[in-house]
């Protein structure tokens, strides 16, 4: 898990039956899940029906299926952002590592291949175009098309950027701020229902399009 928001962590009460999982998690994020949220305890209901695997923002680990056997798959987590979700009350806030709120992740396969999975991007570095031009495909956070996307549609809310999010539209947007990448495949995904990319017939769509981009559907899979 890269972050303890909702969306994020919700997927693992839809696999509550009893067979074994593993999860993968900051520390931050596991006593966020396991610790505050007495819901979760449908994941502990038999001995070893979860165990929790605990990396740091920077290390490399290895992913293992509930058996302990080595999958092949070497992940690098890189902290995005410092901003744990609301419902993380302050006094825990305030006993948690920052770097370890929002997460994005490089995998890489037995055979080198690369994939950077990016879901809440707050901005856009030099550091992370390396990254992303070290990768082979790049998942990016599409969440919105513009900063106040959200306000237009609502009447009220937050921009992008207050939400963690780098727009894809503006001047300083990931579709300027990446369109020097040269080696990565590059796909939208984490894309939110008001934004109007999702309209295959709509100028958003053309324009991610024929900036050389995929937008992201249910049910893909990426073969490394």
């Amino acid at each position: 898990m890269l972050n303890a928001d909702i969306d994020h962590v919700l997927g693992l009460l839809l696999m509550r039956e009893l067979q074994p999982l593993r999860v993968y998690a900051t520390d931050a994020i596991r006593r966020i899940v396991a610790e505050d949220n007495s819901m979760f305890g449908m994941l502990q209901r038999v001995p070893n029906q979860m165990s929790w695997n605990v990396f740091t923002p920077g290390e490399t680990f290895t992913l293992r299926n509930p058996a302990g056997q080595d999958s092949g798959i070497r992940c690098r987590a890189i902290s995005l952002a410092n901003h744990f979700p609301a419902y993380v009350s302050a006094v825990r806030r305030s006993q948690l590592a920052a770097n370890e709120a929002s997460l994005g992740l490089m995998i890489e396969s037995a055979s080198g291949k690369r994939l950077a999975y990016m879901p809440a991007v707050p901005q856009i570095t030099d550091k992370l175009m390396a990254e992303f031009e070290s990768a082979d495909t790049l998942l990016f956070d599409g969440t919105f098309w513009s900063d106040d996307e959200l306000i237009r549609i609502q009447g009220s809310g937050q921009t992008a950027a207050q939400m963690g999010h780098v727009a894809m539209s503006p001047a300083d947007g990931s579709l300027a701020k990446l369109a020097q990448l040269k080696r990565p495949r590059r796909i939208y995904m984490h894309i939110n229902n008001t934004n109007p990319v999702l309209n295959e017939a709509g100028p958003e769509y053309r324009q991610a399009r024929d900036a050389g981009w995929e937008i992201a559907e249910d049910g893909w899979q990426f073969d490394l």
